[in-house]
């Protein structure tokens, strides 16, 4: 949820969402409703096994939040079939949600996406996407939590 009151420690995203990290004792509180593969995955750089995420074909009209702080990170409307096995988008919901670092494990050179608030680990980033951005962002689904538009949420 958007947030107008602002500490002098808080970040605050250009859609008003708040960006200041957990604490050490919070982002642990927000781990421990992990799974063995979502913590692997999350919080150990691990990638799940390309055409069984979850996410992959899920076509209904919302928004992929971050599994583990709740942060927007994607829309569905720019979600796109890329046929490499995970859910792929071209844009992120705002560019202040996901941070991008570089990534030199596995003999490869690549842009690790994270979440900005959190820093849980979500995928890579490569220069291959459709138009109108050019770039696909390759999330792993056990990083996301996928809210339907119109839905409740907490």
């Amino acid at each position: 949820m958007p947030t107008n009151a602002e500490s002098p420690n808080q970040r605050t995203s250009a859609s008003g969402y708040d960006l200041t990290p957990p604490s050490a004792a919070e982002r642990e509180e927000l781990a421990a409703s992990l799974t063995a593969d979502e913590r692997r995955v999350i919080l150990y750089q691990g990638t799940e096994a390309p055409f069984c995420g979850g996410l992959l074909a899920n076509k209904e009209a919302g928004v992929y939040h971050c599994r583990l702080c709740d942060l927007p990170l994607f829309r569905s409307a720019t979600k796109f079939e890329s046929g490499t096995g995970w859910p792929s988008f071209y844009a992120p919901f705002d560019p202040d949600h996901v941070a991008v670092h570089r990534d030199t494990s596995h003999g490869m050179i690549r842009d690790e996406i994270v979440c900005a608030r959190c820093g849980g680990h979500l995928g890579h980033v490569f220069p291959d996407g459709p138009r109108p951005t050019g770039l696909r962002y390759c999330l792993n689904s056990v990083s996301l939590k996928f809210v339907v538009d119109g839905a409740a949420h907490a």
